[in-house]
């Protein structure tokens, strides 16, 4: 079941697909939900187990929808398009990508004996056919990384590793805009990581019971067509249940909290010679069972 944020004769609404992907069902013209639902932060928040059972009745075409809109005449907004905080990110979380970076950040070559944990400013999130400004003024090595996004179901405190997955809402997908100068000359990576518009998910969240667990999705991106990272989330050093646990353990996590798990091999700064993003490009994300998430780079 996806859940997605669009915008409909100039109204935000919150709603899931039918199941032939075709159709958009508000969440707020469903009867027998417990209440009215702000946004998705609110949802996530505030939605009881009989809200999902009655959604899925309609996803299902167990029983059926009294409004629904034409998928093509919406505009698809970020699923959660003001986060509550910042983007719990991962850094460094593939073996492989950590091999390809580590020379041109000047770092180690270890597999990091815990998660790389930073935090990535979100101020508002992109969402599918945002454009994602270049920054050219600032600079000149703008990168894409491919993610998949867990999405926190509820207040999340110190809990152990065989809870993990009753902690999550669903799973979207993130693209981690990355100016590699920045990061290199700030020797952190805040700024590099949290220009504006480098916030960038979507096109859905999907609801953790249609995603088996533990998650072993394919995800990949392309450049104006060229194939750059392919890969499965099964090769995570940290897997989810790590990496929720330990967060938690003294940082409680609240319902719509977003944590972007890193990226794999194949990223523009890895290529001989690199090749950065430029104005026009296309970028594709795509994960299994979730969708893909396509953005222009806009000068």
């Amino acid at each position: 079941m996806k859940f997605f944020t669009v915008e409909y004769e100039n109204l935000e609404q919150i709603g899931i697909l039918t199941k032939d992907e075709t159709r958009f069902i508000p969440i707020d013209e469903v009867e027998g939900l417990s209440q009215e639902f702000f946004d998705m932060n609110d949802f996530i928040e505030t939605h009881e187990k009989d809200d999902i059972r009655v959604l899925d009745k309609l996803y299902r075409g167990e029983t059926l929808p009294s409004v629904t809109y034409d998928m093509n005449k919406v505009t698809v907004l970020a699923p959660i398009p003001l986060p509550h905080h910042d983007i719990i990110s991962v850094g460094l979380n593939y073996q492989a990508h950590l091999v390809e970076v580590a020379q041109q950040l000047d770092m180690k070559n270890e597999t990091p004996t815990s998660p790389v944990i930073f935090s990535k400013r979100a101020r508002y999130a992109n969402g599918v056919d945002a454009y994602i400004p270049l920054h050219q003024d600032i600079t000149q090595k703008l990168d894409y990384e491919v993610e998949l996004g867990v999405i926190i179901g509820k207040v999340t405190s110190k809990v152990i590793k065989e809870d993990v997955k009753d902690s999550i809402f669903g799973y979207t997908i993130m693209n981690d805009i990355s100016a590699r100068d920045l990061m290199i000359k700030h020797k952190q990576w805040t700024i590099g990581k949290g220009l504006d518009g480098a916030v960038v998910m979507g096109p859905c969240i999907v609801h953790r019971d249609y995603i088996d667990y533990p998650v072993k999705l394919n995800i990949s991106s392309k450049v104006n067509g060229e194939t750059r990272q392919d890969s499965n989330t099964e090769k995570f050093i940290f897997d989810i249940d790590t990496l929720v646990s330990e967060l938690s353990t003294g940082m409680t996590m609240e319902a719509g909290d977003i944590i972007s798990t890193g990226t794999p091999a194949g990223v523009g700064m890895s290529m001989k010679p690199p090749v950065f993003l430029k104005d026009g490009d296309k970028v594709e994300c795509k994960i299994e069972k979730i969708g893909i998430l396509t953005n222009t780079i806009k000068k």
